[in-house]
């Protein structure tokens, strides 16, 4: 059978109209001639709400009694039998009455979905689970009625019923809310404009995280990368300066400004090194990220702009934060910065904030690193410098005449500044023209490229050299400052993964997503496989692209072992890249293992359970076994004997302690088969419908005549138990009674009827038993105080308590009144108990009492 669908009304406070909205939307369904039923409704004396009550068919309602009062509650057995189309039930946090099937209405409401029937409902935003806090520090009110979020997420359907404050305030005036005698109260205090306010915000942000989940879900499915602008998110771009802290402030202005803003900060590092951020530094922003109510995230990209792009685009950003570069005026030269880039590149989704502050224009604190590439700017400025320095100084010295040597130094000037900006090649380049300048313009014989003078030849060639030696050690310069950014790079990620390694906090989709975010990939997987023949299963993953069924379908493979590896889609990443891909795939696998180590140590915890369990019970039961065993071997042992002529008194006596003894001993047997039946989960209950005063008296043979004083009425109704189930627990019930009750004193059994439960009470007037060790007594080989071990192996109590939850019923202890302690075995009822005269009043929920 399909699973039902759920549709729900979700307000922010009581009266904006959520009942209402639910029985138009029934009569709107009636019209098409879908069979809706009213399964509970509370129109709480709403005159207009009442009216649309009227046309639609209603489900009777159950009356149970709780406390002398009788209350009505949905009856789900009623709704089920009627099986419509669609059943209305009204206020879904709503806590049933003691004794009730469910113990909230939203389970009520999974019954009626699980057997295909479509339900709409209505609840308060101050009733979901995790804004109980958030609602009681605004109105000062503790909710009393909650249910889980997941319940309201899972809605196939959510519809907010929206008013403004004052709106609603009108509404209570004129009393269409609350009764006249209550509505001062409650605008006086609940619903202030203040708290109407921000629960109406509450919702609405909650309406709106809910859209947004399945924005992204249809955008993942439909491979959508072009922003959607649905809602504002901010990207703060941060370089690891001091300014970082001013541009995160004033995102988190900008988001306040739009409702649900978010805030995602993001730090960059560059492979080739644009700067070596500081630690501390990057620290202090993502705390006061966090602290604002954003997200920090760590990425890692060739290209600056590019990555920062590309990670906005992959989050569906509106909006890019940059600070003003920190670059001296002169450095423009080499190129328009970051800033400048970003936004010339952003298009027309993007908008983006360059924010002035106080290191603007004050130079890089930090030393600047360039890559195996010193940068375009720096190599065309090489390259100029190479083709056009050698040309123009010629031309000058033309004009004046200093000397060869001079000159040759003047060119080397030129080469040394040539190597400085571009490198190896354009110091080559100046070198090799310079050479040429100098033989044909400044070495005898002029105007020719023939050298007469050998000495001539060898500063020409010494020339030569020198240029290549210093363009040779910039460039090498240059390679070591990359490397060593990379490794810094590398030398963070993998301190982050050797601390999780060491804390063991990060989980398999946290890390994976932390894989993501540092390449900047779209989705990250980790696959395995039991056998070189058998197929890819997917262990974990994160990110928004298409499931992977082998390795080979993914942009980047990380073999871990034979049989895993981590696939990443997006872009190729670089070769330099896989060496801290393969650190994180080697963690994914360290992570894998765990969790798989911690379920089998979960497991083996409960095998060693288990074994205390056994040896427990042999530990407890060596002197019980042996005591009565030892007293029937003598016993026995005395009566075989010829030596002695036993009188009939004396015959008597033997045989009594030999009953008495075998007596023990079934007992203890049978409490040690019971007990072992509960702890391997077989015993199966066999359910019959039987009067209680048919089976106690049964459970009291064995104990001493005139210890039990029996009060079970034969008017109650029938029990649905397992009548030996019910004899046994009873019994051991009873026995422990016995065994510390005082002398003299009867242990009471009384039985009852409660609603749709039948209670059987065992009361003793022992010593009783502390609060803190009511639950403790039921735990198998617990013997209350100093008893002794012939007291039995403490498994009585645990064995009844098993068998009644068996037969879906309950076992507590409780004080009894003047001293002692009263056991309550709570039985359902065969069949329900004559309804009782009383005011039908349903338990009142918070939205019906102004507070």
């Amino acid at each position: 059978m399909a699973r039902g669908k759920l549709r729900i009304y979700l307000g922010a406070a009581p009266g904006v109209g959520k009942t209402y909205a639910m029985l138009a939307e029934a009569h709107r369904r009636a019209e098409r001639g879908t069979d809706c039923v009213v399964a509970f409704v509370e129109h709480h004396g709403r005159p207009r709400t009442e009216l649309l009550l009227h046309g639609l068919e209603t489900v009777p309602r159950g009356r149970l009694g709780h406390r002398g009062g009788s209350f009505e509650e949905m009856d789900v057995d009623a709704v089920l039998r009627r099986a419509p189309a669609v059943a209305l039930v009204d206020e879904l946090a709503h806590t049933n009455v003691p004794g009730s099937r469910n113990t909230k209405r939203w389970q009520d409401v999974e019954e009626l979905l699980a057997a295909g029937i479509d339900v709409v409902s209505t609840v308060n935003i101050q009733h979901l689970e995790s804004l109980g806090d958030v609602v009681e520090s605004i109105t000062g009110v503790r909710q009393r009625e909650t249910l889980p979020d997941e319940v309201v997420r899972r809605a196939d359907q959510i519809e907010l019923v929206d008013m403004s404050p004052q709106a609603l305030r009108r509404r209570m005036a004129h009393g269409n809310v609350y009764q006249p005698d209550k509505v001062d109260a409650a605008l006086s205090n609940y619903f202030r404009p203040g708290n109407l306010t921000a629960l109406r915000e509450l919702a609405l942000l909650w309406v709106a995280d809910r859209v947004d989940e399945h924005l992204n879900a249809y955008r993942s499915e439909h491979r959508v990368s072009r922003i959607w602008g649905s809602r504002e998110r901010i990207v703060v771009g941060l370089t690891g300066g001091p300014e970082g802290r001013t541009l995160i402030r004033r995102a988190a202005r900008l988001a306040e400004k739009g409702a649900g803003g978010e805030v995602l900060a993001v730090y960059i590092a560059r492979s080739d090194g644009l700067t070596a951020a500081s630690p501390k530094e990057l620290a202090l922003q993502r705390t006061l990220a966090e602290d604002l109510g954003g997200t920090f995230h760590h990425v890692v990209g060739d290209d600056i702009p590019a990555a920062l792009l590309a990670f906005a685009r992959g989050v569906n950003a509106t909006q890019i934060v940059l600070g003003s570069s920190r670059r001296k005026a002169w450095q423009y030269v080499f190129g328009p910065g970051v800033g400048a880039t970003v936004a010339r590149e952003s298009g027309p989704d993007l908008d983006v904030h360059i924010v002035t502050h106080e290191e603007v224009a004050k130079g890089r604190g930090l030393p600047v690193a360039r890559g195996s590439r010193l940068g375009r700017g720096r190599i065309v400025a090489g390259w100029a410098a190479a083709l056009a320095g050698p040309a123009v100084l010629a031309v000058l010295l033309n004009t004046v005449d200093l000397g060869l040597a001079n000159d040759m130094l003047l060119f080397l000037a030129v080469t040394v500044a040539a190597a400085l900006l571009g490198g190896l090649l354009p110091a080559l380049a100046s070198a090799a023209l310079g050479s040429l300048l100098l033989n044909f313009f400044y070495t005898p014989p002029l105007h020719r490229l023939t050298v007469s003078d050998p000495r001539n030849i060898v500063a020409i060639a010494i020339f030569f050299g020198v240029g290549m030696a210093v363009a040779s050690v910039v460039d090498l310069a240059a390679r070591r400052t990359h490397q060593a950014a990379r490794l810094r790079a590398e030398s963070e990620i993998l301190s982050f993964l050797a601390g999780n390694v060491l804390r063991g906090e990060t989980s398999l989709d946290a890390l994976l997503e932390r894989v993501r975010e540092t390449f900047a990939m779209e989705s990250a997987a980790l696959l395995e496989r039991a056998g070189d023949l058998e197929p890819w299963t997917c262990a974990g993953r994160a990110g928004l692209g298409p499931p992977l069924e082998r390795p080979e379908d993914a942009d980047v493979d990380m073999p871990v072992g034979d049989h895993m590896a981590l696939a990443l889609t997006g872009r190729v990443l670089p070769a330099e890249d896989r060496r801290v891909l393969a650190a994180f795939a080697a963690q994914a696998a360290v992570v894998l293992d765990r969790s798989r180590l911690k379920a089998e140590a979960d497991r083996a915890g409960a095998l060693a359970e288990g074994n205390r369990i056994r040896t427990a019970l042999l530990a407890a039961v060596s002197h019980d076994l042996r005591t009565p065993l030892a007293g029937i071997k003598a016993a026995v042992s005395s009566l075989r004997s010829d030596d002695v002529a036993w009188s009939e008194e004396d015959r008597a006596e033997l045989l009594e302690g030999i009953e008495e003894g075998a007596d023990r001993l079934d007992h203890l047997v049978g409490n040690l088969l019971d007990m072992s039946r509960l702890q391997t989960g077989t015993v199966t209950p066999l359910i019959r419908e039987i009067d209680v005063d048919e089976v106690v008296p049964m459970a009291l043979v064995g104990v001493p005549e005139d210890s039990v004083l029996l009060d079970v009425p034969e008017t109650l109704p029938m029990v649905a138990v397992d009548p030996g189930l019910l004899e046994r627990s009873v019994a051991n019930l009873v026995e422990n009674a016995v065994k510390y009750g005082p002398p003299g004193r009867r242990v009471t059994v009384s039985a009852s009827a409660l609603v749709d439960r039948v209670e059987v009470r065992v009361v003793d007037r022992g010593p009783g038993v502390p609060d803190d060790a009511k639950d403790r007594i039921f735990e198998p080989f617990q013997r209350y105080g100093d008893a002794p071990r012939g007291a039995g192996v403490g498994l009585g109590l645990a064995v009844a308590r098993g068998f009644a939850e068996a037969m879906d019923g309950t076992l507590t202890a409780e004080d009894t009144p003047g001293g002692g302690l009263t056991m309550v075995l709570s039985l359902r009822a065969a069949r329900p108990r004559p309804e009782r005269p009383g005011t039908a009043r349903g338990t009142e929920e918070q939205e019906r009492q102004p507070q």
